[in-house]
């Protein structure tokens, strides 16, 4: 049975323990959280693991981890991993649109032997954008629309009045790399679609505020050699942070059992 390292204990990460926990294959959890709430953790992980502070100096090695934690945690938590040889499944994609990151990342693969994966969250397509890419790419677009109350404290605040829209307002136009660091709260889907396909540099990125939507939509448009690429997937808002599809945390638990499974899709 498999020791799964998990960072980061809040809405997400307690969400895919809940969808985890019963995973025969599974035989402890390792919780990586602030000592302030170890020990609401504590009472949440019961018998299945323990809470720790730190990933230095584990009693149990774990066989690969989990990352939800946030973007900072891709500077400072994911490098000390890989670097001691632990694959990880990345959540926070969005801090690889930071300069020097990917370089960083990749530079601690290497160090550790470890593998680094990163999960589509709430997107569909980006296999077929990623194997599009080996034959070549002239052009890929992302398109984020989305709920007023879903861009609430995030720069569209000031670059459209969300509390009084009567109908689709673009925000946002420009490169998913400028699109996740501005709205690093949204980045992880902008910044996942550039690195599958053209660069971060050169995806174009518009996002949408919408009283009209339904959920979450994104919309990934992309022409090459391969032909004409054009999905969407309108996926419901996570219970507990509309800013975030619940199909993003759906995406992780894939990546897990993925890790677990003997076939893999």
């Amino acid at each position: 049975m498999k020791t799964i390292l998990l960072a980061g204990f809040g809405a997400m990460g307690q969400s895919i323990f809940d969808q985890l926990r019963d995973d025969p294959r599974i035989g402890r959890w390792l919780v990586l959280e602030r000592a302030e709430r170890a020990d609401d953790a504590r009472r949440k992980l019961g018998r299945h693991g323990q809470v720790v502070q730190s990933v230095d100096g584990l009693e149990t090695r774990p066989d690969f981890a989990v990352e939800c934690a946030g973007h900072e945690a891709l500077g400072t938590l994911v490098p000390r991993l890989l670097e001691q040889g632990i694959d990880t499944i990345v959540a926070s994609v969005g801090a690889l649109a930071l300069p020097g990151m990917v370089d960083r990342l990749d530079a601690a693969c290497r160090a550790g032997g470890a593998q680094l994966t990163l999960v589509p969250g709430a997107l569909a397509g980006v296999d077929a954008l990623a194997a599009a890419r080996e034959s070549g790419l002239a052009s890929v677009h992302y398109t984020g629309r989305k709920p007023p109350g879903s861009w609430r404290g995030t720069a569209a605040a000031s670059l459209c009045d969300l509390e009084h829209l009567a109908e689709a307002t673009v925000f946002f136009e420009g490169t998913a790399r400028e699109a996740a660091a501005t709205f690093p709260q949204n980045a992880n889907v902008a910044a996942m679609v550039g690195l599958a396909g053209l660069g971060l540099d050169q995806t174009r990125v518009r996002l949408i505020a919408d009283p009209a939507a339904g959920g979450n939509t994104h919309t990934i448009s992309a022409r090459g050699a391969f032909g004409r690429l054009e999905v969407m997937v309108e996926a419901a808002a996570f219970a507990s942070n509309p800013k975030t599809s619940a199909l993003a945390g759906m995406s992780i638990v894939r990546a897990v059992r993925n890790r677990l499974n003997a076939i893999v899709i």
